[in-house]
């Protein structure tokens, strides 16, 4: 049996996106309230049930989290322009060597704007 486990974690932050025009109102700083939804798909363990310790996931992202959490994250290497497109390739990058059977990252940056990504460079 397959499937696909998803843990939400969320964040606070601010950003400005330098590459806009001058007259984009996202050109200036300001902030989200961030959600973030780490998927890992595989076979369930039939010992266990599961497919995918949680406690696993939530270790992977905690460092991640520190890092952004109430920070300006232009300052972070690798998120110079942080749209979410990039923040989810840049999440994708850190997590995936430490979390086999990562399916897909979906960034929220407000209830109704996010990016899904699925680890295509």
């Amino acid at each position: 049996m397959r499937a696909r486990l998803t843990k939400d974690f969320r964040f606070e932050a601010a950003h400005t996106l330098p590459s806009l025009p001058e007259d984009h109102k996202c050109r200036r700083m300001h902030g989200h309230s961030f959600k973030v939804e780490i998927s890992i798909e595989g076979e369930v363990d039939e010992t266990i049930g599961w497919v995918y310790d949680h406690k696993r996931i939530s270790e992977a992202m905690r460092p991640l989290l520190e890092l952004m959490d109430h920070g300006y994250l232009n300052d972070i290497e690798g998120l110079e322009s942080p749209t979410i497109e990039r923040m989810a390739g840049w999440f994708w990058k850190k997590l995936a060597p430490q979390l086999p059977g990562l399916a897909e990252i979906v960034i929220y940056e407000t209830p109704t704007a996010r990016c899904s990504f699925r680890g295509e460079f």
